[in-house]
């Protein structure tokens, strides 16, 4: 998903099983989704320097919307990043804009992974694809991965997160080369109606309140005053390579929907993980933040943006609607994922139970949006 993206593991964490299933599993040993020989063939016009060492890959488990490959050529480990397979929502799992961003943060204070390269033909893979290092870290996602962490380590690692935040959010686009990379004017109205879109998209069921929130939503657009900052989209613990021993975040993953626009829908997304599914009945083993918020000893999402807003010029208003808008998303996204699902085309386990998280969504976001 960036979509939520809600995979058990991500580039660079700690050791898991790769899915190495037969029903993932390709020609030549190549995991699903990637063709080890056309990479190869690919590589050796491309970063020659890759193309005598033997090559390998595994799909790192648990993703639910960009595919992710653990990449071994000779001694060195990369990771490969493409779009699902099958169902794709219109701008949604955009390679080149993920590449583009995080080449452009390298610079600055927001940790990135060093981006490589980028394939836009899609005769290689079936799909654009972009190469990055390997990040080491670990991304905290399950209860099983923040239980054993101090309640110190758990606040300072809510805290890391917030300051990261603020820092892409002070980065001025135009020094960075990304002046042009979206339409901060109208970004709010713009999203309501993209999720709306993708939400028609999707639909393979009734899905009882959706269209009221939309139409919330759409009516009741504020202002945006914030507008012109980069926006990660989809900007969560778990998007995250961080460790704990010390504190730090090492990586911000999951790029595919940055833009330019207000930094308040970041905070409103982050909001919807945090209190709306890690501190309610939704928390306990849900596949999407069963580790995150208050429930899991984190500090409440209040503490998060007072920490944000000290570290950040952003203006930090009432943030119903953004929140109400965060559940918009979200519910779209585990529909888009449901309905991928349905016809066979996820790799990984979890997916049976994001469906179950679109009615709370909708159900959180209708009482947001009336909030005044």
């Amino acid at each position: 998903m960036t979509d939520p993206a809600v995979d058990a593991l991500r580039p660079g964490s700690s050791p898991a099983a790769p899915d190495t299933a037969p029903t993932a599993a390709g020609r030549n040993g190549s995991p699903r989704g990637l063709d080890l020989d056309r990479l190869a063939g690919y590589l050796a016009t491309h970063r020659p320097e890759l193309a005598d060492a033997p090559l390998s890959a595994t799909l790192i488990a648990g993703g639910k919307s960009n595919l992710t490959y653990l990449l071994r050529v000779g001694e060195q480990e990369l990771v490969l990043r493409r779009p699902p397979l099958g169902h794709v929502l219109a701008t949604a799992h955009d390679m080149a804009r993920e590449f583009r961003v995080i080449s452009a943060l390298a610079p600055t204070d927001v940790p990135v992974p060093a981006a490589l390269l980028h394939c836009a033909d899609t005769d290689v893979l079936g799909a654009p694809f972009y190469l990055m290092e390997r990040v080491r870290g670990e991304v905290f996602r399950s209860r099983a991965q923040t239980d054993p962490l101090s309640p110190e380590q758990r606040r300072d690692l809510a805290l890391a997160m917030m300051d990261t935040l603020a820092a892409l959010h002070t980065v001025d686009p135009a020094t960075v080369g990304l002046a042009d990379f979206g339409r901060p004017e109208g970004y709010l109205g713009r999203q309501v109606r993209r999720w709306a879109g993708q939400l028609d998209r999707s639909r393979s069921r009734p899905l009882p309140g959706i269209d009221e929130l939309r139409d919330l939503l759409g009516g009741t657009v504020p202002e945006g005053a914030n507008a012109g900052r980069i926006v990660h989209g989809d900007y969560r613990l778990d998007n995250l390579l961080a460790t704990v021993d010390p504190v730090s975040v090492r990586a911000v993953l999951d790029w595919e929907m940055a833009t330019l626009g207000d930094p308040l829908a970041d905070l409103g997304l982050l909001l919807t993980y945090w209190d709306v599914l890690g501190d309610s009945d939704l928390a306990a083993g849900n596949p999407v933040a069963d580790g995150l918020g208050p429930r899991a000893g984190f500090p409440t999402g209040a503490e998060l943006i007072e920490r944000y807003a000290g570290r950040s010029d952003v203006d930090v208003g009432p943030l119903h609607w953004h929140v109400a808008l965060g559940c918009f998303k979200l519910a779209v996204i585990c529909e888009g994922i449901h309905y991928r699902h349905t016809l066979g085309q996820t790799l990984g386990p979890g997916f049976d139970r994001i469906g179950d998280m679109v009615a709370p969504l909708v159900a959180h976001g209708l009482r947001a949006a009336r909030e005044r």
